[in-house]
């Protein structure tokens, strides 16, 4: 009789980061990695600088004892020390940990201690941080990265002095299985505490080789990357890891993320991908503009470069902005459980003649789901909406770089279903294309009278109204009709709040007379999350009486 069976003849070889690393300092010894220091001077590392440097990281870190699975956590700005902790932390076997640093001092706190942190690398720009909650956790080693030169004093370690004084001759990565853990976030906390978010060498060699795809950031070892998008921010999108695997050079921002100080780092080393949520894109085209008023010739956005943009929608006036400069934004969606990419917004193949209007419109849209990732909508029935653009539900998402729990949290069912998917709180439609078009936050939606309002819808059409810079929409208590939608504005400057033509102007954009705003604020600045995002919660303590 004969055997039929057959089994797989391909190598047994876990993935693994540590690959991504030897490639980098084998083949792109010579490409370079730029860091923005504090005093805004410019530090330059070459990736065979980098790849000694984390190696060096990586035996110091076990000569301290760091054992298999420790937590290392980092509160540091972008640069070329948390670059090397992205994959030096992992090397030595252990779990790096990122600390938000836009947090409270308690939040911190919190978040460490919940995640078990062992050890501590951080900027010393942010020890005066550090000092208002150290004594609240349980860190064994505090490592400073030295970037004033100015002398710190205490138990503290120095970065520099450590790396300079280890031998990594006989230096051996930690063996490890693929599943093995390598990184982990806590999401924002805006309802309830933080949960922890915990990634493995799999899940992020999975998701750097999607994102690295044509479609997506279409990363090249000729591209020049700015990733304004903090590291301590879902592994800053996932653009760390892409860029060491493919030798693209980075340029690091340091703590330098006001408008001019971006538009300044783009003359130093002109970008041709960048990364970043929308609000930091608003603020840079705003000054540009505004300076060509006054100073043509301060600044040149660069051409051709391609941006990033998610953590919040983008609004359409924002994509035809930056066009109009020859910058072209491509959306992206996902969240810290889903490591994070899960949708881009490209320009697919039936839609290559499409009008300008029609190209922004989809623009503006979350985008197609990337490979590996399933995604359905889910009524409030509990079935799957149709793919036609009009029904609306709960995107729920699944795949091998998404999360299937929370670290230390057991698994609820507000937020995973009984078939394993993510519940993400999202609430969109899909149509025939497979473009997401997320209509809101399920916490942000408006119920008025029993009908829905779409908060972001609104604050999309009024970002496009020529005098105004921010809008975001939140629901105020009503008595006769449970919930109305007040908008809290930014106007544009030398601009004047003209209620009847922000109304006139959202009805032209199809809005039915009980959809417009009922009250309009007028706010210096919006607040934000410590993402960046605008603070709904925030406002709604801000006006809601």
């Amino acid at each position: 009789m004969n055997d039929s069976s057959i089994v797989s003849t391909m190598m047994p070889v876990h993935l693994s980061l540590n690959h991504f690393l030897e490639r980098a300092g084998l083949l792109f010894a010579t490409n370079e990695v730029i860091s923005r220091r504090p005093d805004k001077s410019y530090l330059h590392h070459t990736y065979a600088d980098i790849y000694t440097r984390t190696r060096q990281l990586a035996q110091a870190l076990l000569q301290l004892g760091l054992k298999k699975g420790d937590r290392v956590a980092t509160l540091c700005w972008n640069h070329h020390v948390h670059l090397e902790c992205y994959f030096g932390i992992p090397a030595a076997g252990g779990v790096m940990h990122t600390l938000n640093l836009r947090l409270s001092a308690d939040e911190i706190a919190w978040i460490a201690n919940d995640a078990k942190d062992r050890f501590l690398i951080v900027d010393d720009v942010l020890l005066p941080l550090l000092n208002q909650f150290k004594d609240q956790c349980h860190f064994e080693k505090i490592i400073v990265v030295p970037f004033t030169g100015q002398t710190h004093g205490g138990p503290e370690l120095d970065y520099e002095t450590l790396l300079s004084q280890t031998d990594t001759t006989n230096f051996q990565y930690v063996e490890h299985h693929e599943d093995d853990p390598v990184s982990m976030c806590y999401t924002s906390g805006t309802t309830g505490k933080p949960k922890g978010v915990v990634y493995s060498h799999r899940s992020t060699v999975l998701h750097t080789l999607v994102g690295c795809l044509g479609d997506f950031w279409s990363l090249k070892s000729t591209d020049v990357v700015f990733p304004v998008t903090p590291m301590f921010h879902a592994n800053s999108w996932g653009i760390p890891y892409g860029a060491m695997m493919m030798g693209a050079k980075l340029v690091f921002p340091g703590p330098h993320l006001h408008p001019e100080d971006l538009l300044d780092c783009m003359q130093y080393a002109p970008p041709t991908l960048a990364l970043g949520v929308p609000t930091i894109w608003m603020g840079l085209i705003q000054t540009y503009e505004n300076a060509l008023q006054t100073q043509p010739n301060r600044w040149h956005l660069p051409k051709g470069m391609r941006s990033l943009v998610g953590g919040a929608a983008v609004p359409q006036a924002l994509i035809k902005a930056f066009d109009t400069h020859g910058i072209w934004i491509m959306q992206g969606w996902g969240m810290t459980e889903t490591s994070p990419l899960c949708t881009v917004s490209y320009t697919k193949a039936e839609f290559a003649d499409a009008s300008d209007d029609e190209k922004y419109r989809r623009a503006a849209m979350a985008g197609v789901p990337v490979p590996l990732v399933d995604l359905r909508i889910r009524d409030d029935n509990g079935l799957n909406a149709a793919w036609d653009g009009q029904q609306v539900g709960e995107i729920q998402v699944s795949g091998p770089f998404i999360t299937g729990s929370y670290h230390q949290v057991p698994v609820q069912a507000d937020k995973f279903t009984d078939d394993g998917w993510l519940r993400t709180g999202d609430v969109a439609s899909v149509d025939a294309a497979g473009f997401v078009r997320i209509t809101d936050r399920t916490k942000d939606l408006i119920k008025s009278g029993g009908e829905w309002i779409s908060s972001v819808d609104l604050e999309n059409a009024l970002m496009a109204h020529s005098t105004i810079a921010e809008a975001a929409v939140i629901a105020i208590p009503d008595i006769k009709w449970s919930e109305r939608p007040l908008a809290c504005l930014v106007l544009k400057p030398g601009a004047t709040l003209d209620a009847q033509e922000l109304g006139n102007h959202l009805q032209q954009m199809g809005f039915a007379k009980w959809q417009l705003p009922d009250r309009y604020e007028l706010l210096d600045q919006i607040p934000r999350t410590s993402t960046g995002k605008f603070y709904k919660l925030r406002l709604r303590e801000m006006f809601t009486h």
